[in-house]
């Protein structure tokens, strides 16, 4: 369907410009790197974050433009939280009716995030011992209840800080084990979710 087929991601600092005239020209130079591709928006509500005076919503009209201009060689996705997006999308007249697929992506279960959590552990050869994973589960699920919890990164996050929490507590003890290196054990876990 495309003519190159390639993927440009960008995100708010790639399109807004500084000053009056500066966000038309970097819009249309990312708009310029995606022809015959995809154009990757992440977090877009940004663009319409900061009202009427922003520069967002310069960088937004020039999007339209180019959807029209370019709708046979130009694929343009638009990625954020639902609620933000709603917002955005009505920021501009020509905005809704140009995205008539809208795909929403649910959240993680909490089984799905535990195997997540054991994906990262494991390419870094670490495991969670019983308690630390009764520990993991408990922030997940406390997580899980609030909006925009951050999902996979939330995971991410919780399991490199217990790494490093894990790397202290264990700096000042001799002649560790195997075992004793790859586990993780609750307290390496304890506030992980807010510290």
């Amino acid at each position: 369907m495309l003519s190159k087929g390639h993927l440009v991601e960008v995100e708010r600092a790639d399109l807004v410009g500084e000053y009056i005239g500066h966000t038309a020209q970097k819009t249309r130079e990312q708009i310029r790197k995606a022809l015959g591709g995809i154009l990757f928006v992440d977090e877009a509500y940004s663009l319409a974050r900061g009202g009427e005076k922003d520069f967002g919503k310069e960088s937004i009209d020039c999007l339209v433009k180019a959807m029209e201009d370019h709708r046979d060689d130009l694929v343009l996705i638009l990625a954020g939280y639902r609620e933000e997006m709603e917002y955005f999308l009505q920021t501009n007249p020509g905005l809704r009716s140009r995205f008539p697929i809208r795909i929403d992506f649910p959240d993680y279960t909490l089984d799905e995030l535990l195997e997540i959590a054991q994906i990262f552990l494991a390419d870094r050869d670490y495991y969670l011992s019983a308690s630390a994973r009764e520990e993991l589960l408990r922030q997940l699920q406390v997580a899980h209840n609030l909006r925009h919890s951050g999902n996979a990164r939330l995971v991410r996050n919780i399991i490199e800080r217990a790494i490093r929490r894990q790397a202290v507590r264990l700096s000042g003890l001799k002649n560790l084990s195997r075992d004793q290196l790859m586990i993780i054990e609750r307290v390496d876990l304890e506030g992980g979710a807010a510290a």
